[in-house]
């Protein structure tokens, strides 16, 4: 049904096309042209930037090279950026920036189109929901001081997805591709603008098989469709570039993925194997939005306020364990022990469950999440004392909340297959979180000759309220007040060659459940770096140090949620994380119509607790001072060697990513266990048809060397990184 409303959408956008452009659109591709770049944090440069604070930016046509479906193969090319694998697509990504945690990407300030995007990024930050990269056109990152202008979380820095602008003129696209394991893409998307109106529609959807192979057969693939639709009207006059805009957009997500893995003996005889006790598992989700934004500008200010609401709700069955009191964990992590012999086979559907224990729980996380506000930024330019002062000024009023559903059914194992006892599902947790978020920033930059000065400051001043919705004597209020500052430098030392230098202040609040006697994390964060660019060769080095004074981590099912009460927030107190990012880029001419384009990308990382003590954090334990910060990996690489032509291109991509210790301390699951260093190379390659007049081709292949490791043992289990994929596509615009 999906495939067939894409195509009556694509019919519908051909025979609809064309009206030719006016000279009264010049002044709305003014206004249109400054409202997008506006909700961007970078933006892209000719020449030697001078801002400070560590940047990426990787626009359109670089995400067109490799055509990549999953964010964290996206931010390979991105220096400083840590990820724990989990399903192989990224369908559900684990994200951080310069060693903060990467779970769920819920220490970083997740954007799309400038509007923060996880669910509930103050109640419950954890981002569930990922927005689709296939139909993003840039992917920002920011690291320091510059965070403090978009939080709550200031920890790590921003990653801002921007969606595609309505066009100036009659434009549309289309994008087919199939690819094994049943992989198959469909996009397409037609704008316009008619005098001062302006309109776009977009459709995605891309679905697979999946490449694990379920125990007596089963689904594990999955199906994501996106839509959106932005409309915009230009207001502009003699006197300011004025817009408006609304758009509105539609997610939604049917994944046969589960929590559970493999044990490290079955892992190495067959990696894609999936067991029979995980055949129910399904993730279904919907999501949905709404953002109007007023733009106005001249040559004094500019000023954009923007209205947005998200709502986001999900079913997520899975395999929580058995119907005993021991942990499917501790059963997948140590199978050898004769208490757990008889679960294992039973997980495995090789005999029958016995008894009520060896009955299996399953598990439905159902969460309804929604987020409103209104945010409006400032920027203008004043003269004070002979200096002059680029001024951003910033308030947002934000509200979000979390309602926890979550029920457990009985399920027998029956010849290989799940069969539902007669027992009443249970309900579990049934909760509430809310918060109310005032965010103010300003931030002030000023340049004296060779030296540009930025000093800023946020205010986050949060109300938040905790209900238990079966004990009314179970709830919790609490206000945080926190002011965060930051300042850095640039000093241009030539036309091609400059310093940077920066420190700002982290943080990442509690979340409303929480004992107040739990700390928020909080860090001072530097960082000494230089940028060279001659227009030939771009590079940018970077040193990084985050003290942080207390570290604070939350068990989660997707953290394996091996303690005593799920969601509780863990303190442990300071650590320190540092490391380097190099970023380099080059260019050689071959011949008059050949480029060789190169690139490298580097990390290197290295964390320590300062502290000594003893957590049921399952990825903590008994912690030594100087045991290191899980799932950070020392050295990781990215070599790109590329060939361009006017008609066709290809691409090798090489990434490398060192071991990673996968606990901390000593006491807990995988104790002393590291995932292993793992290189995957990836081809692209497209060629444009009659000089592109009847569209091009784009061939792809993922992994091409079939390179398959285990990328963690979390949730339960270890799991595989993805195989060897090979994608061929069309894309024809009109």
């Amino acid at each position: 049904m999906n495939k067939l409303l894409l195509s009556t959408i694509i019919a519908s956008i051909v025979s609809g096309q064309a009206i030719a452009q006016d000279d009264a659109d010049k002044k709305k591709k003014t206004a249109s042209e400054k409202h997008v770049e506006n909700i961007r944090i970078l933006g892209s440069s000719e020449g030697l930037r001078t801002d400070a604070g560590s940047a990426t930016f990787i626009d359109e046509a670089e995400l067109a090279k490799f055509e990549y479906d999953d964010i964290n193969r996206v931010l390979a090319k991105v220096p400083g950026v840590n990820i724990r694998q989990e399903d192989g697509y990224g369908l559900r990504p684990n994200i951080g920036f310069r060693g903060a945690t990467p779970e769920r990407s819920k220490k970083i300030a997740l954007m799309e189109d400038g509007i923060l995007i996880a669910p509930a990024p103050y109640s419950a930050s954890a981002a569930y929901y990922f927005p689709q990269v296939s139909r993003m056109t840039g992917v920002e990152v920011f690291k320091g001081p510059a965070s403090i202008k978009y939080g709550p979380n200031t920890v790590a820095g921003a990653l801002n997805l921007t969606t595609r602008a309505i066009p100036t003129a009659s434009e549309g696209a289309l994008d087919v591709a199939f690819g094994s394991d049943g992989y198959t893409k469909a996009h397409v998307h037609y704008g316009n603008t008619n005098g001062d109106f302006g309109y776009l529609i977009e459709a995605l959807n891309i679905s697979a098989d999946g490449f694990k192979e379920l125990d007596n057969d089963g689904e594990t693939g999955f199906d994501k469709n996106s839509f959106m639709a932005k409309f915009n009207y230009d207001l502009s006059s003699d006197e300011y570039n004025q817009i408006i805009e609304l758009k509105l957009g539609y997610d939604d997500e049917t994944s046969h993925e589960t929590y559970v893995g493999l044990t490290d003996e079955d892992f190495a005889k067959t990696p894609f194997r999936r067991y029979a006790g995980s055949q129910n598992d399904l993730m279904d989700w919907e999501h949905s939005n709404a953002l109007f934004t007023h733009f106005i500008d001249n040559e004094e200010f500019s000023l954009t306020t923007r209205a947005y609401y998200n709502k986001f709700e999900r079913s997520w069955n899975k395999l929580n364990g058995f119907n005993f009191n021991n942990r499917l964990e501790d059963i997948i992590a140590d199978p050898t022990n004769t208490i757990y012999a008889d679960f294992v086979e039973v997980l495995k559907g090789e005999r029958d469950s016995e008894g009520s224990r060896e009955n299996l729980v399953l598990g439905d996380n159902a969460r309804e999440y929604y987020s409103w506000g209104l945010q409006s930024d400032l920027t203008k330019t004043i003269k004070l004392a002979g200096i002059e002062h680029e001024l951003e000024v910033g308030i947002r009023y934000h509200v979000d909340e979390i309602e926890r559903k979550h029920t457990e059914d009985i399920f027998m194992m029956r010849g290989g297959k799940l069969v539902a006892d007669d027992e009443p599902f249970k309900q579990t947790t049934f909760n509430t979180e809310k918060s109310k978020a005032l965010s103010v920033y300003i931030q002030d930059t000023i340049t004296l000759d060779n030296l540009t000065l930025t000093a800023g400051v946020r205010g986050e001043s949060i109300d938040a309220t905790y209900q238990n919705t079966f004990n009314a004597n179970d709830w919790l209020t609490k206000k945080s007040r926190i002011w965060l500052p930051g300042v850095s430098a640039f000093y241009q030392f030539s036309q091609e060659l400059g310093f940077l230098a920066g420190v700002n202040q982290g943080y990442v609040p509690t979340s409303p459940q929480q004992d107040p006697q739990t700390k928020p994390e909080e860090s001072v964060n530097y960082e000494l770096g230089l940028r060279y660019n001659d227009s030939i060769t771009n590079a940018e080095f970077v040193a990084f140090f985050n003290d942080y004074s207390n570290l604070k981590e939350s068990c989660t099912f997707s953290a394996s949620a091996n303690c005593t009460v799920v969601d509780t927030e863990y303190n442990a107190g300071e650590v320190d994380i540092y490391g380097l990012e190099a970023n380099i880029n080059h260019t050689i001419t071959l011949t008059e119509s050949l480029d060789m384009p190169l690139s490298a990308v580097y990390t290197y990382s290295k964390s320590e607790f300062k502290e000594s003590f003893v957590s049921d954090f399952p990825l903590w334990g008994n912690v030594t001072a100087g045991d290191e910060v899980p799932y950070l990996p020392e050295h990781q690489l990215t070599v790109t060697v590329e060939l361009t032509n006017n008609n066709w291109q290809a691409a090798l991509l090489a990434k490398y990513i060192g071991e990673m210790r996968e606990a901390a301390g000593t006491g807990v699951n995988f104790a002393g266990v590291n995932t292993e260093a793992l290189t995957v190379v990836d081809f692209s390659g497209s060629y444009d048809i009659n000089g592109g007049e009847h569209g091009s081709v784009y061939l792809k292949v993922d992994n091409i060397f079939d390179k398959v490791e285990s990328i963690s043992h979390r949730p339960y289990g270890a799991r595989p990184s993805k195989p060897h994929q090979a994608v061929i596509g069309y894309k024809f615009a009109f």
